[in-house]
Parts: C-alpha cells; sequence; structure tokens
C-alpha cells in the first residue's frame, strides 16, 4: 500500500519548523511499525511548492491514503486541495490529523474526508487506521464516514515516550525552512543564517494556560524521551547533515530538571557542544539551573511573559505563572551572567488590556536586555461548527477574528504588533559557529 502523508500547500501566518515535525514523525513510525508500507512525506507548507508540483503528486502516484495535515492557520487552501484529490487520485481514502480538528473536529466534515483525527497521539491514530482498513477492528479517536454520516469512535491512544520515532532528517526540506528564518523582524523561532536541527523530546503539559492547546492535544502529564535516545539522534543527524543548532521542542523544556541536568552533563561530556535553545516557564527556572545549561552551550531560552499588566494577568493567566513574575528580575539577571539570550513571548489583546500596558511590558522586557516575540490572543475555543473557512482562517494570531474592520483601538494593536518601532533584533547568531559539526 502507499500512503502519503502531507501539509497541504498554504502561505503560513507564522512558521515554527516544530510545529511542522508531527508528518515526518508519523512518517517514521509508520515505516518501522509497517515495513511493508510505501511513505512518501511532504511538507508543501514552506513557501516550497505551487499547485502544479501537487498535481504531478497526485497523478504520478497511486496513493490508497492521503493524510493530511491540518493547522489553525491552513485551513483555507483545504477545499482546493481536496478537490485536487478527487479529481486527481479518486480510489485514495482521505484523512485529516492535526491541531485544528483536535479543537473542532466537526469542521471538517465539509471537506468529505473518510476520516477525521481528533483524539490520541497522530502515529497511534494513523497506525489504527491503517490496521482497520486491513480488515482489524474500528480506529479510536476519529470522527468515521458512514452511509448515515460522521460517527465518533471513542478516545484515542496515547503512546510511551519509547514507542516515538524521531524523524528521518533525509526528507525534510531544510533549505526552505532556513529562508523562512532570514528576516528576524518576522520574530519566527528560528535563527537567521543558521540550520536548525529541531529535537522532540516531550509532549503534554499540567501548566493549563486557557489559551494553550496542548493539554487537549497531548495530555496533562509529560511523557519524555530518554536522554540517551536524544543524545543518540543528535549525533546522528550532525553526522550526516549540515545542522548548525538545535532546538529542543517540548511545551516546558525545564520541566523535569532531573533530565535537562542529565542531558548538560551528557552534552558537556562529548568532544563537541552543539548550541541550543530551548521553550521553558519561569517557575522551572533557577540560577543554577540556567548556569548548567549555559556550560552545555545554551544559547537562548524563550519564555511566557505574556503581560505584565496585573489585573490582565490575574483574568488571563495560571496562578503558576502570575508569582513566577516577580522573579522575572533575577531570571534574566542570570542568563545575562551566563551569555543567554532571554527571548519572551508577549501576547496583545488579552481581555482588559491596553496598549499603554503592552508597551510598558515591551519597555520592561527591554530593560531586561531580552528581546520580545508578539503574539495576538486567539481564543479558538471560539471556533465552532457553523464557522465557513473564511472565518475560520481569521484564528491566525496575527488578526483579532471578531471583527471585519478594524477599529481605532485595533489599528494600534496592530501598529504595535506589525510595526518595527519596538521591535529588537537578536545577536545570538554570532555565538554559533557556520557548521560547527564540521
Amino acid at each position: 500500500m502507499n500512503v502519503l502523508i502531507i501539509i497541504p500547500p498554504y502561505i503560513p501566518s507564522y512558521f515554527n519548523a516544530g510545529h511542522h515535525l508531527p508528518i515526518f514523525q508519523v512518517s517514521a513510525y509508520l515505516r518501522k511499525n509497517f515495513p511493508e508500507l510505501t511513505v512518501k512525506t511532504v511538507d508543501a507548507a514552506a513557501l516550497n511548492v505551487n499547485w502544479k508540483n501537487i498535481c504531478e503528486l497526485l497523478t504520478n502516484n497511486d496513493f490508497d491514503f492521503i493524510m493530511a495535515m491540518n493547522d489553525f492557520d491552513g485551513i483555507d487552501t483545504f477545499p482546493r486541495f481536496v478537490h485536487y484529490c478527487k479529481k486527481l487520485s479518486p480510489q485514495s481514502k482521505r484523512v485529516t490529523f492535526g491541531r485544528l480538528s483536535k479543537q473542532n473536529p466537526q469542521v471538517f466534515e465539509q471537506f468529505d474526508f473518510d476520516a477525521i483525527h481528533y483524539s490520541g497521539d497522530y502515529e497511534a491514530g494513523i497506525q489504527d487506521y491503517l490496521l482497520e482498513m486491513m480488515g482489524g477492528s474500528m480506529a479510536r479517536g476519529f470522527l468515521s464516514r458512514s452511509m448515515a454520516g460522521y460517527n465518533k469512535t471513542g478516545e484515542g491512544r496515547m503512546l510511551n515516550s519509547e514507542e516515538w520515532v524521531f524523524p528521518d532528517i533525509k526528507e525534510i526540506p531544510y533549505a526552505h525552512y532556513d529562508k523562512m528564518y532570514l528576516d528576524d523582524f518576522n520574530k519566527f523561532c528560528g535563527i537567521p543564517n543558521r540550520r536548525e536541527l529541531v529535537v522532540p523530546v516531550a509532549r503534554g503539559c499540567s501548566i493549563g494556560c486557557k489559551y494553550c492547546d496542548v493539554p487537549l492535544m497531548q495530555g496533562r502529564n509529560e511523557r519524555r524521551v530518554a536522554v540517551s535516545s536524544v543524545v543518540k539522534y543528535i549525533n546522528d543527524a550532525f553526522l550526516n547533515g549540515k545542522f548548525e543548532y538545535i532546538t529542543f521542542y517540548a511545551p516546558t523544556f525545564t520541566l523535569d530538571k532531573k533530565w535537562v541536568i542529565e542531558l548538560c552533563d551528557t552534552l558537556i561530556g562529548q568532544d563537541v557542544c552543539i548550541p541550543w535553545k530551548c521553550v521553558t516557564t519561569l517557575s522551572f527556572l533557577d540560577e543554577k539551573l540556567i548556569k548548567k545549561m549555559s556550560q552545555a552551550n545554551c544559547i537562548r531560552i524563550s519564555l511566557g511573559v505574556e503581560t505584565i499588566e496585573k489585573t490582565v494577568a490575574e483574568n488571563s493567566l495560571p496562578k503558576v505563572k502570575i508569582m513566577a513574575l516577580k522573579k522575572f528580575d533575577e531570571i534574566s539577571k542570570s542568563c545575562q551572567k551566563s551569555h543567554i539570550e532571554l527571548n519572551c513571548f508577549i501576547m496583545m489583546g488579552l481581555p482588559g488590556d491596553s496598549i499603554e500596558g503592552l508597551k510598558s511590558t515591551i519597555k520592561y522586557v527591554h530593560d531586561n536586555n531580552a528581546r520580545y516575540r508578539p503574539t495576538i490572543f486567539t481564543d479558538y475555543h471560539k471556533i465552532n461548527d457553523d464557522m465557513s473557512v473564511d472565518d475560520i482562517s481569521l484564528f491566525n494570531r496575527q488578526l483579532f477574528a471578531t471583527r471585519s474592520y478594524p477599529d481605532s483601538q485595533e489599528k494600534e494593536y496592530y501598529r504595535l504588533f506589525h510595526g518595527y518601532e519596538y521591535k529588537k533584533i537578536t545577536c545570538v547568531e554570532k555565538n554559533i559557529p557556520v557548521h560547527c559539526c564540521k
């Protein structure tokens, strides 16, 4: 059987290579567990293909299954992609999985998919669906189409971290990812002029931010890959590819402090200590840990500050984040002392916030010698089954989805978000040697 795992073409509103990893992890998992399958993987959402390429892909391959990954900001091209699939590969079973279908699976009924994944790990869901097609029991975690319509099949499976399979670096379009990160004014997550190896190390988060989809997607209990497996993957990747730094992909990287220390000690003990960065929260950082991370060549820590407006924080942030804001000065000084760039996520448009409050938050971040990365508060819970594709496409973290035309205050938000006046360019690339693995 031939399987296509694909992110359909779209223009990203925000680019994070880690968000694209699931198609490569699913593919690697299928190859390991179904060696008889032929699996092709295509990330067509990095400004790297045109629709003619998609026509050629569908026409010149006899796919039995097309598995299309969805996301919050890519749904506006789904009608066209599905239309091409129906015209050029009508024999294919069509399945979708991804972040949006985890939130609102019914939205995808309009696209006539055979199955819509909404629960459990992607790899487990796709595996179980293929087993069902081979004559096994019904796959759980899907809206499954029948003559009577779509029916939910129950909660899907979560895998143990030992079952995950790292992506195959040979099929990831790194050259196109590099281009997405060239302009640091975009405030994307990568570092300009350096090639990033994204290493997925953990899933799940217990913090419970209202605006975050991780607990729903991955569970509130964290699962984490063994340090030995992580380091082996890194060493193999740097041996076979021209990478220059690592991004450890985890919702809260320092949640398991013992694991982080073990990783740091292992990296320090190697001949080449590769630069790396991560994302975590203030709650799970302290000076001693930051010093250890610096010794292991950590060059950037990103964390969610969101806002320093007291009333806004109290209404929008979990208590653990509110309490942690008190230690921001201490953490920023520790990062400066350890020569680690602090990258702060700021959220604009939280209920009750103000332009002046946002400017104060940005100034506070800059006064602490940190950079900020803005995003517009997007309440994904407001996406409902009756919305059109156009309505859903507005939930893109760059526009307010509530009004068609901005009022004067909203225009001020856009000037603050998309303008250049307050933006600070990173200089962290100077700490990353070119092709340091060589």
